[in-house]
């Protein structure tokens, strides 16, 4: 057969591949024709010693030498020198981190190949930062490979955000970690056997090369990969990977109680178990020499404790991989999985048809062709075809480049960019892309606001020499030179940029429209527009001014004699003015009437008979001016008052009283020897703090008044909001 294979020419590329498990070692060669994989030869060979335990290499020259007898036996039947391998890493050492990266822009912006490409650099940075936390180990650990699993913009799903509009762009990432002296372990015992490494990649992947075809993965679907020394798991969804994971308990644990049980040694342990799928009574030989024989049910009711032990962590782990609930279906592959009521019992524990719960051997390699005779199509060879099929689908391998003089490791998937040698190198990520400067954070109104730092200097990047960016492809060997991006200047701004700044307050002053500039407080001082607003500035624009403000902004100067009046109340120089306002100021000082004298004096006088309206009751001018005399005295009190004893006097002078209609009732107008309009506001309930319409309408006598207009016994004044 030898000889007949030596002769033949094969019409694909032959790929040698090894799976290197905690049992034993296949090896595996092919081609790939079309569509079609052709095994030329497979060979097996379980290790003499416990070599490997949990799929880890513990004696590398042991497990070269057992590799090393495999090669030999298929070089002989293919008649080819076998001088590269695919190999993979097994599951128990992988390691997984799953991140949510979020990039953040100042407003909407198309989003381009560049901006998906540093979201997915964050997250890779995110997931070794996160990874760095929980390693409890001194090994160190190489990313060789990451998938984004789903992407958002804008906190919404979407398939590429790639030419959409967003502030926001986010992914859910699954990157994947292997500990240095697993790799180093592997390549050496390969090396021990005279080979070199074409391709390697990570078991529990290989597996779903052959058990999930890519038209499969659309589904969410769980594959277990029941080994010796643990159980693997993936699970697929909506068309990509999703997770991995792995519990430390496997075909090895059957196995062991079965030795325990039947007095054995761990060999014939494992040819008992094998033996429990196939005949219905076993023969083997005790420790003691002695021939004992064991039924298929014993057998299996000694390991259904391990069993149900077994897919009850598989069950937690699948459930905790997928989000908190069961998968739609499982795949279940490798040799421990064979045991009879192993399916049965993972689907009563995830809750599903048992029917959905499978061995998958021949039924997903239909389109796997075994040129050797007599080969089974078994779940056990599942793994091994699948290592060679990862030799088609990317060719990875450890490289080494040079990164700003260190020499960096990285897993070569025949995508390796500038950028993923960064991130092994742990070059920041900041450091390759334009920094902003310092951002300035101040609030307006109690509202935070942000303003963004300007741009700097992209980072300058050269490979072997040559102007280079950070999706420049690397190979081994090759030199990367990068100078860090730079920040640019930090954010700045003059307190007349804000958009509010500009506004005005519209005030009626004497009658004439003024338009006032807005003042702004800054942490309690006022500030003009040139004030360069500084980090965690309180910023308040004010709608209001003081009288003294208006006079100042007027540039008039206010006799202290005069009278100031705010929406036609008596006021001061601090008194608030806020839009549409009016304000008076008037030379008229105000005189101790006569009937606050006669008060003084006690005197009595009820009735002006002469200064009546017939048909009016005017009120009691004692009463009118005592009140007037008290409301004044609360104004002052409260600071709002404009008067005082030194600018305003109170002098004996003769007094009179009028009386008036005022919106169609009569009203008594006392302590004064003469009124003008806006008096009358002091004896009506008009509350102008508080406009009700778009303008005060003041008539008198049927015509429009003026504030200052003089008032006549029998006047009729109209006051009301226009609406």
């Amino acid at each position: 057969m030898s000889k007949e294979h030596s002769m033949k020419k094969y019409p694909g590329q032959m790929v040698f591949g090894l799976d290197i498990g905690t049992r034993s070692i296949v090896g595996t060669v092919g081609y790939r024709n079309n569509d079609r994989f052709y095994v030329v030869a497979q060979r097996m060979k379980e290790h003499e010693t416990r070599a490997m335990i949990d799929g880890q290499i513990h004696d590398i020259h042991k497990v070269g030498e057992t590799i090393k007898a495999v090669k030999e036996e298929l070089e002989e039947v293919t008649g080819r020198k076998l001088a590269e391998t695919c190999i993979a890493a097994a599951g128990r050492v992988l390691r997984t981190v799953n991140v949510t990266a979020d990039c953040e822009f100042g407003s909407d912006k198309e989003i381009t190949r560049e901006d998906i490409y540093a979201l997915s650099t964050m997250g890779v940075e995110k997931a070794y930062g996160e990874f760095q936390t929980l390693n409890d180990t001194d090994m160190k650990f190489y990313c060789v490979g990451y998938s984004v699993v789903r992407y958002y913009i804008n906190h919404y799903p979407i398939s590429n955000p790639e030419g959409h509009k967003a502030k926001v762009i986010s992914a859910d990432m699954i990157a994947t970690f292997l500990p240095d002296d697993v790799v180093d372990g592997l390549y050496k015992a390969v090396g021990i056997a005279g080979l070199n490494v074409a391709n390697m990649t990570l078991e529990p992947i290989a597996a779903i090369q052959v058990a999930i075809p890519e038209m499969y993965r659309m589904l969410n679907i769980a594959l277990v990969d029941v080994g010796a020394g643990t159980s693997d798991i993936s699970i697929t969804k909506d068309g990509s990977i999703t997770a991995f994971g792995m519990i430390p308990m496997a075909g090895d644990a059957l196995t062991e109680t079965i030795a325990r049980h039947c007095l054995v040694d761990f060999g014939t342990a494992e040819q008992i178990k094998r033996n429990a799928g196939e005949l219905e009574i076993i023969t083997y030989k005790d420790i003691m020499g002695l021939e004992q024989t064991i039924s298929k049910a014993e057998v299996l009711e000694v390991a259904n404790p391990v069993i149900k032990e077994m897919a009850m962590q598989i069950s937690e782990k699948i459930k905790e991989l997928n989000g908190g609930k069961a998968v739609s279906a499982v795949f279940v592959v490798g040799g421990g999985g064979k045991m009879e009521g192993y399916t049965d019992t993972l689907a009563e524990d995830l809750g599903i048809q048992k029917e959905r719960v499978a061995v998958r051997g021949e039924e997903v390699m239909q389109k796997i062709e075994f040129l050797e005779e007599n080969v089974k199509k078994d779940s056990l060879l599942v793994t091994p075809i699948g290592i060679c099929l990862s030799f088609y689908e990317q060719s990875n391998n450890f490289i080494f480049v040079d990164f700003n003089g260190e020499r960096v490791k990285l897993y070569d998937n025949n995508m390796l960019s500038v950028a993923d040698a960064a991130i092994q190198a742990e070059f920041p990520n900041e450091g390759l892309f334009p920094r902003r400067g310092k951002e300035l954070n101040f609030t307006v109104g109690g509202k935070a606001r942000i303003v963004r730092g300007q741009l700097g200097e992209a980072a300058v990047i050269r490979v072997n020499g040559e102007a280079a960016d950070i999706h420049t492809p690397i190979h081994g060997g090759d030199k990367i030179e990068v100078i860090a991006s730079t920040a640019g200047e930090p954010a700045a701004m003059e307190l007349g940029a804000l958009n509010e700044f500009g506004d005005v307050i519209n005030v009626i002053v004497n009658e004439k429209k003024i338009e006032l500039p807005k003042f702004a407080s800054v942490n309690g001082e006022l500030q003009s527009k040139f004030y360069d607003v500084k980090e965690n500035d309180a910023i308040e624009l004010l709608n209001y001014y003081t009288v003294r403000q208006i006079s100042d902004f007027m540039d008039v100067i206010i006799d202290k004699k005069m009278n100031l009046y705010v929406n036609n109340k008596l006021a001061d120089m601090d008194t608030f003015v806020y839009e549409n306002f009016s304000v008076i100021w008037t030379m008229e000082t105000l005189k101790l009437s006569d009937v606050e004298r006669d008060m003084e004096e006690g005197g009595e006088e009820g009735y002006d008979e002469e200064n009546a309206v017939e048909g009016a009751y005017v009120s009691d001018p004692y009463e009118d001016a005592e009140a007037a005399g008290e409301e004044q005295a609360e104004e002052k009190v409260s600071g709002q008052g404009p008067l005082s004893s030194e600018n305003a006097p109170m002098q004996a002078a003769e007094s009179t009283v009028i009386a008036v209609i005022v919106n169609g009732k009569p009203v008594a107008l006392a302590g004064k020897s003469a009124y003008v309009y806006v008096d009358v506001f002091s004896y009506i309930d008009f509350d102008l703090s508080k406009p009700q319409g778009s303008a005060v309408i003041t008539m008198l006598n049927g015509r429009e008044a003026k504030y200052m207009e003089p008032l006549q016994n029998g006047d009729t004044v109209e006051i009301y909001w226009k609406k």
